[in-house]
């Protein structure tokens, strides 16, 4: 890989043109055009220890059209890295969604469902090291919410997220063109649900605990983890996880903290190893008598599965998924409102956050 510059679309750019040239390397010297893509598969997929993510190993397989069976598929790719060319050289920038029905049109024939388009995209950003906003493809899932003391700039634009009306500022796709221009926030507390998003945006949690609320929206995107990467490494903020006390709620704090599996090959740029878990947990449940439900045989398996996974390896984590499953009860973080509205933000939080 070149040397990287300080604009990611120039970057993605040498590197397209590289792979155009590689090619015609190919056929000049009378050789089936070829590339190396590093292999996803579960195999190849290593949680690093030291960095504290997932990260990819070193396999890589070979996608040629010498192999009747990968000609179309090759084909396909150089369509979209041609897309994509096409798409920075104009400044513009196009959704999955739309390059999948683009494909249409394309001497190839189109893919036969956008699960294949995604997964060339995620071929060519694994094969270059790259993003697909630095591509110019964008998701089409809404961007996630934050409020707090913090100014932004997109453009020529600067953005208030306390001045963006009281669901807050929302984060872009291509989050990491965005400056932070001024912060006055201590910390970052990440939440799973709208709900609670807007509990604590009504409470003044963030003035309170002069923090960013930031609203994770179940499993977040990948534009909103990159913002809590950039929030941790940029703005010095220490990043606080606030989530369901069962299985999924886990698996988002962990997402958050070490990347996914599916991400490996960018996991360095979205992972947040020294995040803090401060979700609801089995003791809670017992010690603020929360009101639960049962947990489902599929909770109790994943649970299981949780305790032989090295990212929970820790005494605490250990401690807290055992003791869920002999209670086998969870809870939503919105059960404190059994004690009122206020309790979650005036005696949970602060107590979780060390504020008391």
């Amino acid at each position: 890989m070149a040397e990287r510059s300080e604009d990611p679309r120039k970057d993605a750019m040498e590197e397209l043109k590289n792979f155009g040239r590689d090619i015609l390397k190919n056929i000049k010297d009378k050789e089936p055009p070829r590339m190396k893509i590093p292999s996803r598969s579960t195999s190849n997929i290593v949680y690093d220890e030291d960095k504290r993510f997932y990260s990819l190993a070193g396999k890589k397989t070979t996608r040629t059209a010498a192999n009747m069976r990968q000609v179309k598929k090759f084909a396909q790719t150089l369509c979209a890295a041609d897309f994509c060319k096409d798409l920075i050289e104009a400044g513009k920038s196009a959704t999955l969604r739309e390059m999948y029905y683009t494909s249409e049109g394309w001497p190839t024939g189109g893919f036969s469902s956008q699960d294949r388009s995604d997964r060339v995209v995620e071929d060519i950003e694994s094969a270059f090291e790259l993003k697909r906003e630095d591509l110019g493809l964008l998701p089409e899932e809404d961007g996630a919410s934050i409020f707090g003391d913090l100014i932004v700039r997109e453009g020529d634009m600067e953005v208030e997220a306390t001045e963006a009306g009281r669901a807050g500022y929302t984060i872009p796709p291509t989050m990491s063109d965005v400056e932070f221009v001024e912060c006055g926030a201590e910390r970052v507390l990440a939440v799973e649900t709208m709900g609670m998003y807007h509990r604590l945006v009504q409470e003044e949690a963030w003035d309170t605990y002069n923090s960013l609320i930031v609203a994770l929206k179940g499993q977040p995107a990948r534009a909103t983890r990159r913002f809590l990467k950039r929030a941790n490494n940029d703005l010095g903020l220490p990043v606080y996880l606030f989530t369901d006390g069962d299985p999924f709620g886990f698996h988002i704090a962990m997402v958050v903290i070490s990347g996914s599996a599916k991400l490996a090959y960018i996991n360095h740029e979205l992972a947040v190893p020294d995040a803090k878990f401060i979700g609801v947990t089995a003791s809670d449940i017992e010690e603020y008598k929360l009101p639960t439900d049962p947990l489902r045989d599929s909770d109790i398996k994943r649970l299981k599965q949780l305790l032989d996974d090295p990212r929970y390896s820790d005494e605490e984590w250990q401690k807290e998924i055992e003791k869920m499953l002999k209670i086998k009860k969870k809870a939503e973080q919105q059960a404190f409102s059994k004690y009122g509205l206020e309790y979650v933000v005036e005696e949970y939080l602060p107590t979780k956050l060390g504020l008391n």
